[in-house]
């Protein structure tokens, strides 16, 4: 199968240029002006902008939580980013305690092969590292897993100490692996969260007020020493407040490789959502939690002097209805997260390029390239040149949406976003040189995502 792009004005993170794009069967074969090719399908790119599929490194999908799982699983989820100009994911396979680390990984490839629609990675979760579990790590950088998370929260389940973080990150070294990390203050939130329980305090918005900026900063200041300590770079996920970021960007502006994400949530959504009424407010239980609205200037500011790398999702998604209400009673039994997979392009095109805080560049920078670049996947993806995988989104800037439940193809019940007017969508997408969105139609087979074998992260 061959396709020829035609007209298109081609956005990379570092060119802005007019040509044409020739995909033979999964790669990008030749790039030029009027290209007198044969193609067994062409497409008039004229008017719209040509971009590198969006690559989203931060979702969870099929994820357990307590007796629940997350409402999208790897054929739905995958689907949702490909409307939205997503072509490549990295989800979390997740070692429960106890659990062998290769046992968690074959176990998350289960649950992606013959559903994945797009290509997809892992990072593994670690929450039990034992001296056989920490050879293991290698073993999984071997297998393209080059990423392992940590998290400093959720005691009893997730939570590991500091020794534990600064032992993987030891491994790291050697391996040529990312450490990533939830910064939040566990034990202090824990603390929080008790109080507020015994005084009565139990509506959604005791979520983000027993998590408050302050336990985010503590824990981001003390992965950074614990960095610094390995002489390693540290990769935060999801960044909420400007007080995490401050710590991040001191630390960068000493030279230090510090690298972090945000999401859609923090720059669009604030504490007051958490306050609607009827219980409204548990849609927006997620964690780390909204903060007052004026963190959100701050973190875009962040993205404008790349204090910040990446947007990504952290797409949780479950159902208001039952699930999302199993904590009506009592904010702690909320199942954490929220939907965006299929928003995330959008939202950053209106946001950000609209808005003019940034550069048709930089929009791709931060939705594909930078994520493509620290997580291994480049140039294999992430950009438009030749040899390239044929990962391209048709994107017209012109095209009006409002975001509602109604109409989007995660499977979810409500949307975080509902009511957002954007203008750009995208309108043809292609995964390794296959049409797999035409239109708003869906073209593509489910279980068409092949498994990514990352190389070991490479600075942006």
């Amino acid at each position: 199968m061959s396709v020829l792009l035609q007209n298109c004005r081609i956005i990379t993170a570092e060119k802005d240029y007019l040509a044409d794009i020739y995909i033979s069967k999964d790669k990008i074969t030749d790039i030029g002006v009027n290209l007198l090719i044969q193609a067994d399908q062409i497409i008039d790119a004229s008017g719209k902008y040509v971009i590198p599929g969006g690559v989203d490194v931060h979702t969870h999908l099929d994820m357990p939580l307590g007796d629940t799982f997350s409402s999208d699983d790897f054929e739905t989820g995958t689907r949702a980013a490909a409307f939205g100009g997503t072509t490549t994911i990295i989800d979390f396979a997740t070692q429960s305690r106890g659990m062998r680390i290769r046992d968690a990984f074959d176990l998350w490839m289960r649950k992606a092969e013959g559903k994945a629609c797009i290509d997809y990675g892992f990072h593994m979760i670690i929450t039990d590292l034992s001296e056989a579990q920490l050879r293991v790590m290698d073993e999984m950088v071997q297998e393209g897993v080059t990423s392992f998370k940590l998290f400093m929260a959720y005691p009893n389940s997730l939570m590991v100490d500091d020794s534990t973080i600064l032992k993987a990150m030891n491994k790291a070294k050697k391996n040529g692996s990312l450490i990533c990390v939830h910064a939040e203050d566990g034990n202090e939130i824990e603390n929080l969260i008790k109080q507020s329980i015994t005084d009565g305090k139990k509506e959604p918005i005791y979520h983000a007020l027993t998590r408050p900026p302050s336990t985010e900063a503590a824990a981001v200041k003390r992965v950074i020493r614990l960095s610094k300590e390995a002489n390693v770079p540290v990769y935060i996920v999801h960044v909420s407040s400007f007080d995490a970021l401050k710590q991040i960007s001191d630390a960068r502006l000493e030279g230090y490789p510090v690298f972090a994400e945000t999401c859609p949530q923090y720059l669009f959504l604030s504490i007051e959502d958490l306050r609607r009424q009827n219980f409204e407010g548990a849609k927006y239980v997620f964690t780390p939690p909204v903060r007052e609205k004026w963190h959100q200037e701050k973190l875009w500011e962040g993205l404008i002097n790349n204090s910040l790398q990446i947007v990504s999702t952290d797409h949780c998604p479950f159902n208001f209805k039952g699930q999302k209400d199993l904590g009506r009673n009592d904010f702690t039994k909320i199942p954490n997260g929220g939907p965006g997979i299929e928003n995330r392009m959008q939202l950053i095109f209106e946001g950000g390029v609209n808005q003019k805080r940034i550069s048709l560049n930089r929009w791709v920078e931060i939705t594909s390239t930078a994520p493509a670049k620290i997580f291994g996947m480049y140039p294999k993806k992430g950009t438009i040149a030749v040899g390239s995988d044929a990962d391209l989104v048709v994107w017209d800037p012109n095209a009006e949406h409002i975001i509602n439940a109604r109409t989007h193809h995660m499977r979810v019940d409500y949307s975080l976003y509902e009511g957002f007017k954007v203008n750009g969508m995208a309108e043809v997408v292609i995964s390794r040189g296959e049409v797999i969105i035409d239109k708003g139609r869906w073209l593509g087979n489910i279980g068409r995502g092949e498994y990514i074998k990352r190389k070991s992260s490479i600075e942006p």
